[in-house]
């Protein structure tokens, strides 16, 4: 047998290296017999292939990305130490792009949130930034996090989406009008992907190289321009080709248009977040430009398809706990929830040594007394699996504060975070839908809101009446008046 070119083709192999007998015809007792038990070739093959997919995630299950560099442009010494982040640095990445909600086969330009996750194969280990297309999330609490996430999911009887149960778990947590008001609004429908920002969205801490704090927010504005779909081009879209994004993005870069975004953060120094106006840690808050402007850093571009979408974007495992020196977690719930939820949810996913398939590996040597385990692939010979020892495998021994720990006080406590001046949980989306939309993107915003009601009864239909007019009072009595007179459809359950 010979390729298009002529060239001969060699055989294929077992798994176990032994040339394969046939990849075509099983073996059987005669041409029309039963398949015979000793066709090992053709076992291991439906054997393998009845495993052949790990669980999807639970959220971000519908994504793809791409792998580029990171170039630090600007000096930013005085805030991090992160050698990634050092004037002249370039970094290797990976990008993966996601809907929030949608399973794997779910169209890309259904109305959702995006997200926006990173990895930096930096010369200190991996950095992960994990983050979304708005600044903001629907909830402060981890607590929270699975009743969302299943309130965006499917009915337990019919197995249906329904925007009722959405409705109700937001109108029952107030927080999340801020980043419901980004998700009914432009940002909910990207054109593409290569057309939407990104933000870390959490507060991190950086630390300089003389020991001095900061708070950092992480923001990646896109290079091609912001665009959108319509309500009407996106349904058309989902028709269409529901894997619209993810070829966009892999189409452009076969081309040679290669993505770019250029980040920018916002610095608070160490002691003033105690005394902002907003909880800083709040991941449904904002900070105000005006308080602390964006400072250059750099830009990322992608430049480099996967060559296998399962083993370097469906197998890449991001977590917010993947930090290096110079950049720290700070005392976001939220963040501290995801720093153990995402890398124990890659343990269940695709195994316990996730971090050694060549998507995952760090591009520096590892050195850990993490021992065996399912599909341990690199191993450490007979050096002790313990420390201290005294046979000169190396051991980490810090002692005192942590460069990047920060200041607490109180008690052990389940509450809500202490109240800053302007704290409120309407307030910064009344003021985006007020101060920042302009009146066509209001009417829009009505509109979506309303037509997201179908299937809405009561009592959840007035509790999003009462959501919204706190949110706005006009922006509310006009979806009242579009939505509240109309007729109710069933909901389908």
């Amino acid at each position: 047998m010979a390729d298009s070119s002529g060239k001969p083709l060699g055989k294929s192999t077992t798994s176990a290296g032994a040339p394969a007998v046939s990849d075509r015809n099983s073996l059987t007792v005669g041409p029309d017999g039963p398949i015979l038990l000793h066709d090992v070739h053709f076992l291991e093959q439906m054997a393998h292939f009845n495993r052949e997919k790990v669980p999807e995630r639970q959220p971000h299950a519908k994504g793809s990305g791409a792998f580029g560099e990171f170039k630090t442009t600007e000096d930013v010494s005085q805030y991090t130490k992160a050698a990634l982040f050092q004037k002249g640095a370039a970094t290797e990445m990976l990008a993966r792009f996601s809907t929030v909600a949608g399973e794997m086969g779910s169209p890309d330009t259904w109305r959702d949130v995006r997200g926006f996750s990173l990895k930096f194969y930096t010369t200190e280990g991996n950095y992960d930034l994990v983050g979304n297309n708005t600044p903001v999330f629907f909830v402060r609490d981890p607590m929270k996090f699975p009743h969302f996430i299943r309130s965006q999911k499917r009915l337990p009887d019919s197995g249906l989406r329904d925007a009722e149960m959405q409705w109700d778990f937001w109108t029952h947590n107030p927080e999340t009008a801020h980043q419901v008001t980004y998700l009914m609004g432009e940002r909910g429908l990207p054109k593409t992907w290569r057309n939407m920002n990104g933000y870390g969205s959490h507060t991190y801490m950086w630390v300089n190289a003389q020991g001095e704090k900061f708070w950092v927010k992480y923001h990646f504005h896109t290079q091609q321009g912001m665009a959108h779909f319509t309500n009407a081009e996106a349904e058309a879209m989902a028709g269409r080709d529901a894997d619209f994004h993810r070829r966009d993005l892999f189409e452009a870069i076969k081309r040679g248009e290669f993505p770019s975004w250029t980040l920018f953060v916002q610095v608070m120094p160490y002691a003033e977040a105690k005394h902002y106006r907003f909880n800083p840690f709040d991941l449904t808050k904002t900070w105000s430009h005006k308080d602390y402007p964006l400072i250059k850093v750099g830009t990322m571009t992608l430049n480099r398809n996967p060559e296998n979408f399962f083993a370097q974007i469906e197998q890449a495992a991001f977590s917010p706990g993947n930090t290096v020196p110079g950049i720290g977690l700070s005392p976001d719930k939220m963040l501290l929830g995801r720093a153990f939820a995402y890398n124990d949810a890659h343990r269940a996913r695709i195994g316990t040594n996730f971090n050694q398939l060549p998507v995952n590996r760090p591009k520096v040597p590892v050195q850990t007394y993490q021992f065996d385990g399912h599909m341990a692939f690199d191993h450490t010979g007979n050096a002790p699996v313990y420390a201290p020892n005294s046979f000169g495998r190396a051991w980490a021994d810090e002692t005192g504060p942590a460069d990047d720990g920060w200041e607490t006080d109180g008690d052990m406590v389940r509450s809500a975070y202490t109240l800053h001046a302007e704290d409120d949980d309407f307030g910064q989306p009344g003021d985006l839908v007020r101060n920042v939309f302009n009146d066509k993107q209001r009417e829009l915003l009505v509109e979506q809101v309303v037509a997201s009601l179908n299937g809405v009864g009561s009592p959840v239909r007035e509790n999003v009446f009462t959501y919204w007019k706190h949110i706005d009072a006009d922006v509310g009595r006009r979806i009242e008046e579009k939505a509240g007179a109309a007729k109710v459809a069933e909901p389908v359950k």
